[in-house]
């Protein structure tokens, strides 16, 4: 089975571009680390909750949207030899990050079902 890397993180929607193309830019390192798939999603459909959400969790502030992504990775090994090549991997450090990192929340998780049509 996979190993996924989950963020979800709170962008001004003026930085929508910006932040695409931040994306972009970081993918040729996440497959050069072993990633085999990334995917970002631009919040649309972000409801408040009674009694958390994805708006509170990243302390959303007005004209903001909730992103999701993930990578896909083939095992958590690979995910944390990249995870430890940003202190190590300069070109970690020149790609742009168009958004508040202090609000990102992220983990590693186990993939123990999966199924696509």
């Amino acid at each position: 089975m996979t190993y996924v890397s989950g963020f979800v993180t709170p962008v001004e929607e003026s930085r929508k571009a910006e932040y695409l193309q931040s994306a972009k830019d970081a993918w040729p390192l996440f497959k050069e680390y072993g990633a085999l798939s990334m995917m970002e999603n631009w919040g649309d459909h972000v409801p408040e909750g009674k009694q958390t959400d994805l708006r509170r969790a990243v302390d959303l502030k007005d004209g903001e949207t909730v992103v999701y992504s993930f990578i896909v990775w083939p095992d958590r090994e690979t995910s944390k030899a990249c995870e430890d090549s940003y202190e190590s991997d300069e070109r970690w450090h020149s790609l742009a990050m168009p958004f508040d990192g202090k609000r990102m929340i992220y983990g590693g998780f186990e993939t123990i079902f999966s199924a696509e049509a």
